[in-house]
């Protein structure tokens, strides 16, 4: 279809975008999607001249379709094939910034996966509605074999009043432009200067079609630098236009000069690609809406309804650090089948909450209430495969003559799944005692009998005979039950204790044994000469890399001990009112925020061990209830939000906040906990962390990169509010010493600009009422009203934040351990434990202690990101990025044999072969490696 000439070619190209889930719950959008999806097949069958229809760039549409009309799947996938329906990239139209790095591609590499069967798949980079785009995007859509982007939000690409001006003043002064990946990767950009819906309702009748196509051709004009004309026929949730070829026959007569046709994003790239002005801008990383007024970046999506925020960082960490690194371990190890289907369907049943209107908590209460049983479902899922992959390890580590142990010793193994070595505390409940019964009898008998034993001292040990100073709970009897393979369930009760100790230096992508021993006397008093590791006085925590002191008001003064730095008035909290809505922030104008600061809090010490101390601030506060009357009729009415007048009530709630800091041995980090019941609505809640350091500029992890961000933003720039996305941890830093806040599930930092330097601004909640948007609609549930508890942690560094082991302290303080009892689940286990058949790389017994992949991390700026099998090949998939422009080196050791080694990609293919185990990363780049199995 390329148009070699100057002949203008208007490109209509017919879609829906399709928000699974957003003004309505799902089950009502999915109605419409049933009838919109039924409508285009009959059109297809009808109609030749209807040639194309793009599915939104989503697969799963496909899944929800069939999901009601089974009896359509073989119509649907035969156009499918066919190419009249475009299919693919994505799983899901994901928002990037709320979503974890791993997520992005599971999405990818999942599409490609539901296109695969057909032959084809649509290779567009389609972004058409995020709130804001990654800047690793081009590397990605590279790796994958896409050479451009489409979307709708985050640059600017002209001036004022639309006038085409220079691209140094504004980013790029056409639709197309170069989009660059901080590695150097590039695609063509093509945004939608005039949104995804500047085709639609095209008119029949040549009197309105003149008037409809006077207008949006020449709209279209200012912003293209080609003859090929961009229009989408189509909008959120629209039905499809069937009478579009007439439309295109009236408007080829009304406009001989101008070609219409009815086009698809394959043959428009193409068409594009070979016209676009050698000149064309280049912008480089994120797409965040910089050169606007603010108002519109939908930043504050990443602070609405946290808790959604929080579930989906468990439920990612769970899948990809977790989930899937066990799974590999133990298909290596021979014991089990990696669980393609099962981790596949966990993953999907997340994604489905990924969409830019779910997981950015900018939809009505129903929808969000759907997504946290989703999220519970994931969970359960991801749960149970981590407990069957962990157990199937364990039953398989030889345990026969280590001399440290004796003969009743009940052991456990600890597994790091993080992509660092690391120390920490374990807490595990440990079956010292366990009697079988039948149903049908009662078991009090047996219950009382197990009570009644008399447990003997123990300490916990390791194969090498080390002494770990632990604290051992007696939780007396509990029921319990197994499921083994081959028989009925087995009930029975136990007689529990609850282990808590320090595991050190528990390799990374491995685990590490322990024992947990009868002693006598002579070793209980060599266990109490152990050294202290963290010290305690008055209200001050210390070790030997951090002091720590709660001040009166709950605040904390640390000092960084490596570089001398102290930094003073950490976590103290702001409170300001929200007449914004779930998509945006907007404080009452002239509020004055109200801070913690000022207040004198109750201190006390909670627990103290020679490995961890914990102390607890609790602050008694009251703040405003509400916003005022204003308020409910300025949104009644549809104020906009930077026009409302609205003011907080004078009536207040209390808002008492219990914090914990949490030091423990050995670490870099102070741990924080806050716990508050919120009772007031219209506000934010935020935790600041002023730095003391001037700069300019700040950094903060994103998708596959570490990005340096402004801390100023563009002249143009007018929202009082300059809050931006955050995934692991935002940090500032002048060059010598730094300060890094690090968080679970809270997505959404500021950067406030201070006389003193840098503040960290961290929201915690944000209570808002409505949804906003292009309607009224009510979310009462925004309000987050309730219990609530966010965790976080303060890392001080010095020198740079990769190489001083701060983002890799970051990257794993979300990551659980996980940890098993060997020899519990002997009956479930019993069959399984043999090597499984036909399966590569395996082997009966496994050591104390493994780890499978060793890479070198010291004073690297290369961060770990995955760990898993491929499912097209079976081969071992590790994957990497550079944090730094700088090259870093990468040398690996497997704990497995394998054939060959070799570079793949995003989609995890074989691209060429790795003669050895080390190698050079290039600045910012995402490379992942595959490992042929024996």
């Amino acid at each position: 279809m390329t148009n070699t000439t100057n002949q203008k070619t208007a490109h209509l190209i017919s879609h829906t975008h399709w928000d699974r889930e957003w003004y309505m719950p799902y089950e009502h959008h999915h109605v419409l999607l049933v009838e919109l999806m039924d409508k285009l097949l009959d059109t297809l069958d009808r109609d030749p001249e209807y040639r194309y229809f793009h599915l939104d760039g989503q697969t799963i549409i496909r899944e929800d379709y069939l999901q009601v009309r089974p009896d359509q799947q073989e119509r649907l996938d035969r156009y499918i094939r066919e190419g009249r329906i475009q299919f693919g990239p994505w799983y899901v139209l994901q928002d990037e910034f709320l979503t974890s790095s791993e997520a992005n591609l599971r999405n990818l590499l999942i599409g490609h996966r539901d296109a695969k069967p057909f032959g084809i798949i649509s290779k567009t980079g389609y972004f058409p509605d995020s709130f804001g785009n990654m800047g690793q995007a081009p590397q990605i859509l590279e790796q994958a074999d896409i050479q451009n982007a489409i979307f709708g939000r985050g640059v600017k690409p002209t001036g004022f009043n639309n006038a085409v001006v220079d691209a140094e003043a504004y980013e790029s002064p056409y639709s197309e432009m170069i989009w660059r990946s901080p590695d150097g990767s590039e695609v063509l950009g093509i945004l939608f200067a005039n949104w995804y819906c500047n085709g639609m309702e095209v008119p029949v009748d040549p009197e309105k079609a003149r008037v409809y196509w006077d207008k949006n051709l020449q709209e279209a004009e200012k912003f293209a630098s080609t003859p090929h004309l961009l229009f989408m026929n189509g909008c959120d949730h629209q039905p499809i236009q069937t009478d579009l070829p007439e439309a295109l026959r009236t408007a080829s007569e009304l406009y001989p000069e101008v070609k219409f046709v009815h086009s698809n994003f394959d043959d428009y790239i193409a068409a594009v690609s070979q016209q676009v002005p050698d000149h064309l801008a280049t912008i480089e990383g994120e797409l965040r809406s910089q050169h606007t007024d603010g108002w519109g970046t939908l930043v504050n999506t990443a602070s609405a309804r946290i808790y959604l925020k929080q579930l989906n960082q468990q439920g990612q960490t769970l899948l990809e650090k977790v989930a899937e690194p066990l799974a590999a371990m133990a298909y290596v190890a021979g014991v089990k089948e990696y669980p393609h289907h099962l981790l596949t369907h966990a993953w999907k049943m997340l994604m489905q909450n990924h969409p830019h209107d779910s997981i950015c908590g900018c939809s009505v209460d129903e929808v969000h209430r759907e997504m946290v049983t989703r999220f519970a479902k994931s969970r359960q899922l991801a749960e149970k495969l981590v407990s069957q992959t962990s157990q199937a390890i364990a039953e398989c580590i030889d345990v026969q003559n280590i001399e440290a142990w004796a003969e009743d010793a009940v052991l456990f193994t600890v597994f790091n799944t993080a992509g660092w070595m690391r120390s920490g505390i374990i807490e595990k409940e440990l079956i010292v005692d366990k009697s079988f019964f039948p149903e049908g009898p009662n078991p009090q008998a047996l219950a009382r009998k197990l009570e009644e034993v008399v447990l003997p001292t123990y300490q916990v040990i390791d194969a090498e005979g080390n002494i770990y100073v632990a604290e051992i709970l007696d939780l007396g009897v509990h029921f319990g039950y197994e499921l083994p393979k081959d028989r009925f369930r087995q009930p029975y009760m136990a007689r529990k204790v609850k282990v808590t100790f320090q595991a050190k230096n528990v390799p990374a992508l491995g685990y590490q044994t322990y024992g947990l021993v009868p002693v006598g006397e002579k070793e209980e008093r060599q266990a109490a000469g152990v050294e202290v590791n963290v010290e305690i006085e008055a209200n001050m925590m210390e070790n030997e890399y951090l002091r720590v002191r709660v001040e009166q008001n709950g605040a904390i003064t640390l000092l960084d001990k490596r570089s001398g730095t102290e930094y003073h008035g950490l976590n103290v909290y702001e409170n300001t009112g929200d007449i914004g809505n779930e998509y945006v922030y907007r404080q009452p104008e002239g509020e004055q925020a109200l801070s913690t600061k000022q207040l004198k809090a109750e201190l006390r010490l909670v627990e103290h061990s020679p490995y961890h101390a914990v102390m607890e601030s609790v602050l008694r506060w009251n703040i405003p209830a509400g916003a005022d009357e204003l308020f409910e009729q300025e949104k009644r009415y549809m104020v906009p939000f930077t026009e409302r007048k609205a003011q907080r009530v004078q009536d207040t709630v209390p808002l008492n906040i219990t914090t914990t800091y949490t030091l423990e041995a050995g670490s870099n980090m102070v741990k924080v906990k806050t716990e508050f019941n919120n009772q007031a609505k219209d506000h934010r809640l935020r935790a600041l962390f002023p730095s003391g350091l001037v700069t300019d500029h700040h950094y903060a992890d994103s998708i596959f990169e570490v990005a340096k961000r402004p801390n100023i933003p563009a002249k143009e720039w007018v929202n009082p509010s300059n809050a931006q996305h955050q995934q692991a941890f935002v940090h500032v830093t002048d060059g010598s010493t730094g300060l890094m806040v690090a968080n679970k599930g809270l997505n959404e930092y500021e950067i406030l600009q201070e006389n003193a330097g840098s503040t960290i601004a961290v929201t915690l909640l944000r209570a808002s009422s409505e949804l906003g948007d292009w309607g009224v609609f009510d979310t009462p549930e925004a309000q987050c009203l309730g219990p609530q508890a966010v965790e976080y942690a303060i890392i001080p560094f010095a020198g740079d934040a990769a190489k001083s082991g701060a983002c890799a302290s970051a990257y794993t303080y979300p990551i659980p351990w996980t940890t098993v009892q060997l020899g519990e689940l002997a009956h479930t286990y019993e069959k399984e434990a043999q090597p499984v058949h036909g399966m590569k790389g395996g082997q009966r017994k496994l050591p104390l202690s493994k780890q499978w992949l060793d890479w070198q991390a010291e004073n690297s700026t290369l961060a770990f990101s995955a760990l898993k099998i491929a499912e097209e090949t079976g081969d071992v998939i590790a994957r990497w990025f550079n944090l730094s422009a700088d090259p870093a080196d990468l040398h690996v050791q497997t704990g497995f044999e394998c054939v060959s080694t070799y570079e793949s990609d995003v989609l995890e293919r074989v691209k060429g072969a790795l003669e050895n185990n080390h190698r050079t990363v290039a600045g910012y780049k995402i490379v992942t490696h595959g490992y042929e199995l024996l």
